[in-house]
């Protein structure tokens, strides 16, 4: 499971490969690259003037090259809902099965403990 987020995590603290910006993001999916993948979680908006495209594009692209990867659903759990239904479009287009989850009680903002 990946989640590319650049604030919020699981809320229960499910065991997750967790990518703060689209570049890290980009590595976590290439680490699994060959592998199914039940779950990736997408953030539309990832701080400043990163977003997830560079992670969509990738997406894309290796499903052009008839290369996709196995991934058992995309979750896109942004709250800008422009961007999320962009995302779940471009994705949906190449075959990747993309639903949203905008407003999941599972991704949030974590306490900080200590």
């Amino acid at each position: 499971m990946v989640l590319v987020d650049d604030l919020r995590s699981f809320v229960d603290r499910r065991t997750a490969q967790v990518a703060r910006t689209s570049a890290a993001g980009v590595e976590a999916l290439e680490r699994h690259r060959g592998q199914r993948l039940d779950e990736l979680w997408l953030d539309h908006d990832l701080g400043g003037d990163d977003t997830i495209w560079p992670v969509v594009e990738m997406l894309e692209r290796a499903a052009f090259e008839e290369r996709p990867f196995d991934i058992g659903v995309v979750y896109v759990h942004s709250a800008n809902p422009v961007g999320a239904m962009k995302v779940m479009q471009a994705l949906r287009r190449w075959g990747y099965p993309a639903r949203s989850a905008a407003g999941s009680p599972h991704v949030g903002y974590l306490a900080e403990t200590g």
